[in-house]
């Protein structure tokens, strides 16, 4: 599929939207990031101006030239007041301390290239307004721009740039992330990136509102449960989100561009993706939201707009997917590999070069209730008003999986034979070739929104 101008609008759009409020709370400059010739409002990454004084460090009235030794001077709920830059790696071993910067990027940590440069290994520790760069690559070691293994940390309004790992949260709960741009190396090969902010075994954490691009996967969770991740902006990198073995995490609000995958799950359950967009992922895998091995979990009112899969289910069970738009992807929604038991309802499909592909042996029916989805390439039948129409519709049946195993044939589709074959899977019920049957296909799109998107669009 050529690219069009719409999908890359809405990335543009929600991104632009989403992005201008968090920049305006931290204050930071906003030239942009051009998005495929479009100026998307996302932070300033690396081209902003550093202090090049040397560091001071401020406890009460006493004053360092060294931050380690400001912060082993400073007793619990004290505040280290820091300004300028100090080109050591640091460890924060007293608890409730909080180290801030006398205004946003007005301190630089330096770690050298080795190592991680800020250790937290006390609970309560708060870092504020901070630059910290220059991390070491060992990723066995997990270098990283900041270590948590501390409970009830604060990281906020932090500039993490040319670290391996962002932040690597342990087996701690309750750690905050927000208002904070993480950077990795542009130099270093995705596969060799460390990930953004990486939760490995945490609970009951929040990550809000940061700018997270060049790593490897933006927000990565390992065995983290209850963490709450809302706001966040991802771009250029493998996958935005990465779940793995990481059960009852709420995802909304968020945006994942121009990556690999935008959000993907896996080995999960019982999670809720809610109000985030998808836009232009259309790397090597090319998803808008991979759903693999997820189970019991919903996937309400999000926006997968110019993907290459919209969605991609794999061995999933038991899941809700509702109320999504998915526009003007490749494929629309791939399902495959024995995934069952989903309830697919309310969602707009809209102008995908294929709206469903599945590959199954079996007639599979999404919903037998009086609610289905808008296909726009369907052809609906609402005699009595009330919104749906009266003829199913299969979206994924014959004519998808002959293009899909000859995609020669794929310039018949839209021949009378073909037209025939979709009748006869959509009108009568005792044709039952393998598939996905939509009951009872809406009328009109339940998002009324997607128009914005193609109003301005040459067909």
């Amino acid at each position: 599929m050529t690219e069009s101008w719409f999908a890359v609008a809405a990335a543009v759009m929600l991104v632009g939207s989403l992005a201008g409020a968090a920049v305006a709370a931290t204050d930071d400059s906003t030239d942009g990031e051009s998005v495929d010739g479009w100026s998307a409002t996302v932070p300033d990454v690396h081209d902003v101006p550093e202090p090049d004084e040397d560091g001071t460090a401020t406890v009460g009235d006493r004053e360092y030239d060294s931050l380690q030794a400001a912060i082993d001077a400073a007793d619990p709920g004290d505040t280290v007041l820091v300004a300028g830059r100090f080109d050591e790696r640091v460890t924060v071993e007293t608890p409730a301390v909080t180290i801030e910067a006398v205004e946003r990027d007005g301190a630089v940590i330096d770690g050298g290239g080795e190592g991680t440069v800020v250790d937290v290994r006390a609970d309560g520790v708060t870092i504020a307004g901070v630059w910290i760069r220059n991390s070491g690559t060992d990723q066995t070691d997990d270098d990283s721009g900041v270590v948590v293994n501390g409970s009830n940390a604060t990281l906020s309004e932090l500039r993490l740039t040319d670290v391996d790992f962002g932040v690597w949260i342990g087996a701690v709960d309750g750690v905050t992330v927000e208002e904070s741009i993480v950077a990795g190396r542009e130099d270093v090969t995705v596969p060799e990136r460390g990930n953004g902010i990486h939760l490995w075994e945490t609970t009951d954490a929040e990550i809000r509102n940061n700018y997270v691009t060049t790593v490897r996967d933006g927000i990565y969770y390992q065995w983290a449960e209850g963490v709450a991740a809302e706001g966040n902006v991802m771009w250029e990198m493998r996958y935005g989100v990465h779940y793995m073995y990481s059960n009852d995490n709420v995802l909304a609000d968020n945006v994942a561009f121009d990556n690999d995958v935008g959000f993907a799950l896996m080995v999960s359950q019982e999670l809720t993706l809610r109000n985030n967009t998808a836009a232009n992922n259309d790397g090597s895998s090319g998803h808008g939201i991979l759903v693999k091995d997820v189970e019991n979990s919903e996937i309400v009112d999000n926006d997968l707009v110019g993907n290459g899969n919209g969605l991609y289910v794999y061995n999933a069970q038991h899941n809700r997917m509702a109320d999504n738009l998915v526009l003007e992807n490749d494929v629309g929604v791939h399902i495959t590999a024995g995934s069952s038991g989903e309830l697919v309802t309310g969602n707009s499909f809209v102008a995908n070069d294929a709206a469903a592909f599945a590959e199954t042996n079996a007639q599979v029916s999404w919903n037998d209730t009086d609610r289905g989805n808008y296909w726009s390439d369907a052809r609906a039948v609402d005699l009595d008003g009330d919104g749906t129409s009266e003829a199913r519709h299969q979206p994924a049946g014959t004519v998808e999986r002959v293009v899909h195993e000859n995609p020669q044939a794929a310039v018949f589709t839209e021949s009378p034979a073909f037209d025939a074959v979709r009748l006869a899977e959509s009108s009568f019920p005792i044709v039952e070739t393998p598939g996905i049957v939509d009951q009872r296909p809406l009328a009109e799109p339940a998002h009324e929104d997607w128009r914005s998107y193609y109003e301005h669009h040459d067909h």
